[in-house]
């Protein structure tokens, strides 16, 4: 679902504009005056900006500079009911996507904020595949020089032309998904699909008809036949994550699919012969789930052919300098910024505690990227992140 931000001082106008985007399935965000709408344009991340030009406290063309200062891409669409051609001349030369004048006409409204939609995902589109062609490291490539992740690329240059199972632990935020991906894409599979299911994110109920599929009519909801991922996956790899938090009985059903290397469908007699690699990872410790009775002992055995740990960002602190350094090329591309970290930056850097591990720390790089100017220093990773949290 697409985010707008609403920028106007007049709430009868917000009231107005919200009803009608909410309608057509937007989510909506309001700001009553400029500063507040810029605090918001800092802090989130939204699909579409809409904002007046005459308002109190910060002008809707004072936001619309800051905000291209800032490097922020999404679209701006300025709403003025004083609008002149000289206006909206000046607006669109700034940086805005476009100048609709009140009253708003309903049907050029719903047109422009579309099309400022689909421009947003266009252009997100473009920077990610201007990135994966510009000679910069691949998506699944592994960075780091710490002794712990030379074994975990050590081990997955070893593994990854096998068929043998892997299960990759570690917590949050480590790089579990890359190292799968990694792993598909260095095996002979590669050319094959390569399919993700969060064990975690999915209701037990409907588990068993994600990973097998359902026939049509085996439950309500069930209007028509539907694969599941181990048939998506037929001759790839199926990459199970969060694996520790599946329910027994959807194990018990896992456990005999690797068995016997066959499925049925949820509602479904047929059996299905099936040709997939199976890649798990969990942030659990398996072995005391399976004291707790919360996991089956012969499916562990099952998935842990192979086991690859991926150490924790605290236990591989030399390794976030050469981290920062490769997210903040990475940002500065898709942002459209030139951005450089000081020395005494990478060394603050260093004293973070990373609870949220290598996801918190391309997150923060993001946010000094938006947020800062030119040379970042250690005075902006005190601001902006959590030193010694």
């Amino acid at each position: 679902m697409a985010s707008i931000l609403i920028i106007d001082d007049e709430r009868p106008i917000r009231n107005t504009l919200k009803e009608i985007l909410e309608y057509e399935k937007f989510k909506v965000d309001e700001a009553e005056d400029g500063l507040a709408g810029l605090e918001k344009i800092k802090a989130g991340k939204y699909d579409l900006i809409m904002c007046d030009i005459k308002m109190p406290k910060m002008d809707g063309i004072e936001v619309l500079e800051k905000a291209v200062d800032l490097g922020i891409d999404t679209p701006i669409v300025m709403i003025s009911g004083h609008g002149t051609i000289e206006t909206a001349v000046e607006a669109l030369k700034k940086g805005a996507y476009d100048f609709i004048s009140k009253p708003l006409d309903l049907n050029r409204l719903l047109v422009t904020v579309r099309n400022a939609v689909d421009r947003k995902e266009l252009v997100q589109e473009t920077k990610k595949l201007r990135r994966k062609v510009s000679g910069g490291k691949g998506e699944t490539d592994i960075v780091g020089e710490s002794e712990g992740v030379k074994q975990v690329k050590e081990m997955i240059e070893k593994v990854a032309p096998s068929d043998a199972r892997v299960l990759i632990t570690g917590a949050n935020g480590t790089g579990k998904e890359l190292v799968a991906r990694s792993l598909h894409e260095k095996s002979d599979r590669n050319k094959q699909p390569f399919v993700e299911v969060n064990c975690a994110a999915i209701p037990s109920e409907l588990i068993e008809s994600e990973l097998f599929g359902h026939e049509k009519e085996a439950f309500t909801s069930a209007i028509k036949q539907r694969k599941g991922c181990f048939e998506q996956a037929e001759g790839g790899t199926l990459f199970m994550d969060e694996i520790g938090d599946m329910s027994l009985s959807a194990q018990a059903k896992v456990l005999r699919a690797l068995q016997e290397s066959r499925i049925t469908r949820v509602g479904g007699e047929k059996e299905i012969k099936v040709n997939v690699r199976i890649l798990a990872a969990t942030n659990k410790d398996l072995v005391k789930e399976i004291a707790a009775g919360n996991f089956r002992e012969d499916l562990y055995h099952r998935l842990s052919v192979i086991l690859i740990h991926v150490p924790s960002l605290n236990d591989r602190k030399n390794d976030i300098p050469i981290l920062a350094e490769y997210f903040l090329k990475q940002l500065c591309q898709d942002h459209g910024r030139e951005l450089e970290f000081d020395k005494k930056a990478l060394d603050e850097l260093q004293e973070v505690n990373w609870t949220g591990n290598i996801r918190e720390l391309r997150n923060i790089v993001e946010r000094l990227v938006i947020l800062c100017e030119g040379t970042i220093t250690a005075a902006d990773i005190k601001m902006y992140a959590n030193p010694k949290g």
